[in-house]
């Protein structure tokens, strides 16, 4: 089971800024790696994923999307969905 945890950001987003360090501290919580990525420099990428806002944070396994995150997660309940996929 390979699980990738992606958070599309772009600059200027005031929920991205917010969403920056619970990433880290999540990351760090459950020793995995979760990838930002500026959806702004990656137009193709908004469209693969259909994003919509920023934050936004996809959860991949085996390369499907199985859960996704519109919007600023606070530590707690992003811990306990990527915990579902560990």
């Amino acid at each position: 089971m390979a699980v990738r945890v992606i958070c599309f950001y772009q600059s200027g987003c005031m929920g991205c800024m917010e969403q920056t360090p619970i990433n880290s501290e999540v990351g760090r919580k459950l020793s995995i790696k979760i990838e930002e990525i500026d959806a702004v420099k990656n137009p193709h990428l908004i469209t693969q994923y259909g994003l919509k806002v920023t934050p936004t944070i996809v959860v991949l396994n085996n390369d499907v999307v199985v859960e996704r995150l519109e919007g600023v997660v606070h530590s707690e309940p992003l811990e306990a969905i990527l915990k579902k996929y560990l």
